[in-house]
């Protein structure tokens, strides 16, 4: 068993272009050893940052750990704040972030495997 504290995992630039409207940080979770299982990372967003539109080869769920965030498809757009859980089935277009009045943050769990492809420009 081993106790991760996301307050001492150390914040690292996301440098990906999947991300845009400002600052964003990844916490790696998860070592490299349990990578071949599943991944998941802590993403802080600042205020209006978001990911692009985008789909997985894998289910998503997202564990909203700060802040108030959106997390939309090209149908629905849904506020979403600490406590909730977001299941995004495998290939489903989509986007999350921040408001543009909230710091956001959320852990991601998906598939080992995992393939992202953005959607936008």
């Amino acid at each position: 068993m081993k106790v991760i504290r996301t307050e001492q995992v150390p914040k690292q630039p996301a440098t990906s272009s999947l991300f845009t409207g400002g600052p964003v940080t990844l916490q790696p979770i998860v070592t490299q050893q349990m990578r071949k299982y599943f991944g998941m990372s802590l993403v802080n967003f600042s205020k209006g940052a978001r990911t692009k539109l985008h789909s997985h080869t894998s289910d998503q769920v997202l564990l909203v750990t700060a802040g108030t965030g959106i997390v939309a498809t090209e149908q629905e757009e849904l506020v979403v704040r600490v406590g909730d859980i977001i299941y995004i089935p495998v290939g489903e277009k989509h986007w999350h972030g921040a408001t543009k009045d909230s710091e956001f943050s959320h852990i991601y769990v998906v598939s080992a495997g995992n393939e992202t492809t953005e959607l936008e420009d």
